[in-house]
């Protein structure tokens, strides 16, 4: 525990997005292996999202409404 609390009085210490950068590999840790072709396919999905949004061919909702609808389709 005591170096647990030595490297959490360490990343405190880190510029925010240092911090941010040392979370998001520490939550990756726990998360399953992805390989490198599902990884390029969601990269083209969010290119291919944003280039739709920029031109207008789609639009952006609240998170509270998409949450709320799934909430929804849950219950059923």
């Amino acid at each position: 525990m005591n170096s647990m609390n030595q490297i959490l009085e360490e990343a405190i210490q880190l510029p925010e997005d240092q911090r941010l950068t040392l979370v998001n590999k520490l939550l990756m840790l726990g998360e399953p292996h992805v390989s490198d072709d599902v990884k390029c396919a969601w990269d083209d999905e969010i290119r291919e999202r944003i280039t739709r949004y920029d031109q207008g061919e789609t639009c952006s909702r609240p998170a509270r409404e998409v949450f709320s609808d799934l909430d929804r389709r849950l219950k059923l």
